[in-house]
């Protein structure tokens, strides 16, 4: 007979709702979902199946009385007064009186110490484009308005999502980094501080590790001081220069930009931007399938790039050359990991399909996409000594991409492992059409062996070379 160590560890691999079912089952199994150490309620797992879309307030109501029953079960009557939650993670909508209802529960849980970690997800299901000004004001007031009611889980917070929150009027500042002392994440999704605002975070005490940003619309981000921030993720800024300052951030291990360049982007000096940075050993760049936002510069990264070790450059158009990429071998002596994803068919509005791959819509929002100049960097030809794999995600036998990896497998002798790969997240709409660029026609991946073995003979044609290459999907 298993100990009940091992079946509490077995419930945390399921959701509470099966968990908390497994109750039934005999009597030694009656109070063995009330031992688990980490919850996990999220409101959406209590929706219609299937999933209703859009999402109606009346469906809301019933899933926010549904977790509110759940959560209570959990919280409100503890099985002995031992009992500990170390980490509750909790999704739900700020609306009728279930707010009040989850606030009470989780202000008693921590004030009667049962709750040590709260990991809190504020949703809300309106759109970006179509959620207005006002209603992200209001949704910052909803926010304000919890916080205020029940100040014990400020106190308690280690991780905070909110959606759709404009703080223009709700000093954010003050909350996140004075009021929550445990906090060492924060994701924010389409949220500001008002039109082309600057969001500037000078926080010597805080405990922040993480932070990402998704759809926030800030004139710029400057990061004075975050002496334990240790990974930043930002997708998609507005920005029409540089969108991020560093000051204070001897921490920071990783970081991961991701942005399709608009018509009003003007590009920076990555550079410029890394100012502040010394130790970054993972670093993403993701262009989602628009010409590069970043300038062309080399000898200016070898400081901020001396100790990466994992480079990914994302979202890289099919028909753009790749070649220029091997220029981060040469700044970056200690990169050992290469990660290259092309897009076929930028999808970076849900209006980029293979029909409309220069469509009205996207010419309106996008500028032309520019094949990257790179030419007057001279690459001195110096080797890369410690790349040891090299990923091409989106791979077709395109003579740019063979040419690419050509140059990586000349450039870094101990190389050993190339990867080539299918689209990771190919588009069902567009594949169903069947259109490809012209560029594309007649070029598909690789899957038989003689296909394979030609690609090989045509990569390594004249090239000694020790690296293995490896085709998957």
């Amino acid at each position: 007979m298993l100990p009940d160590d091992i079946l509490v560890s077995i419930l945390g691999r399921v959701d509470i709702r099966t968990a908390a079912r497994t109750s039934a089952l005999s009597t030694r199994w009656r109070n063995l979902p009330w031992l688990l150490p980490e919850l996990d309620f999220d409101v959406k797992d209590f929706l219609p199946v299937p999933k209703p879309n859009p999402i109606e307030v009346s469906n809301m109501e019933d899933a926010m009385a549904s977790i509110t029953k759940a959560t209570s079960s959990f919280l409100a009557k503890p099985q002995s007064e031992s009992s500990t939650v170390t980490r509750l993670h909790i999704n739900f909508y700020l609306i009728s009186h279930f707010s009040c209802d989850i606030g009470s529960l989780l202000g008693d849980a921590i004030d009667n110490s049962m709750l040590k970690g709260l990991d809190l997800v504020i949703l809300d299901e309106k759109e970006p484009p179509y959620c207005l000004d006002v209603e992200m004001v209001q949704q910052a007031e909803y926010v304000n308005g919890f916080f205020t009611a029940y100040p014990s889980v400020l106190i308690c917070l280690t991780k905070l999502s909110l959606y759709n929150v404009c703080f223009r009027k709700w000093d954010i500042h003050h909350v996140l980094f004075d009021c929550c002392n445990q906090l060492k994440h924060i994701a924010l999704f389409h949220c500001d501080a008002g039109h082309r605002s600057v969001w500037k975070i000078d926080t010597p005490n805080t405990k922040l590790h993480v932070l990402q940003l998704y759809s926030c619309f800030f004139e710029k981000l400057e990061i004075v001081c975050l002496p334990k921030l240790e990974k930043l993720h930002w997708n998609t800024w507005t920005s029409h220069n540089s969108p991020l300052s560093f000051g204070f951030v001897p921490s920071l291990r990783e970081l991961h930009l991701l942005c399709g360049a608009t018509q009003n982007h003007k590009g920076f000096n990555l550079s410029e931007l890394l100012c502040g940075t010394s130790d970054i050993h993972t670093l993403t760049l993701d262009f989602q399938g628009e010409k590069l936002w970043m300038h062309p510069e080399m000898k200016q990264l070898r400081t901020t790039f001396n100790k990466l070790r994992k480079l990914s450059v994302h979202g890289i158009f099919v028909e753009f050359d790749l070649v220029w990429t091997t220029a981060f071998l040469q700044v970056a002596p200690s990169i050992e990991i290469l990660h290259i994803l092309v897009i076929f068919l930028c999808y970076i509005l849900v209006w980029e399909h293979a029909c409309e791959v220069d469509s009205e819509a996207r010419q309106m929002t996008f500028p032309e996409r520019t094949n990257p100049c790179w030419e007057p960097l001279k690459l001195d030809g110096s080797k890369n000594l410690l790349l040891k794999e090299l990923q091409l995600v989106g791979f077709r036998p395109l003579e740019q991409q063979i040419t690419f990896i050509r140059a990586v497998l000349e450039r870094a002798p101990n190389l050993k492992s190339v990867f080539l790969k299918e689209d990771s997240e190919p588009c069902e709409d567009c594949d169903a059409l069947g259109i490809l660029p012209c560029s594309l026609t007649g070029h598909v991946f690789p899957k038989n062996k003689g296909d394979q073995d030609a690609v090989v003979k045509k990569i390594t044609n004249g090239i000694v070379s020790f690296a293995q290459i490896i085709f998957g999907s």
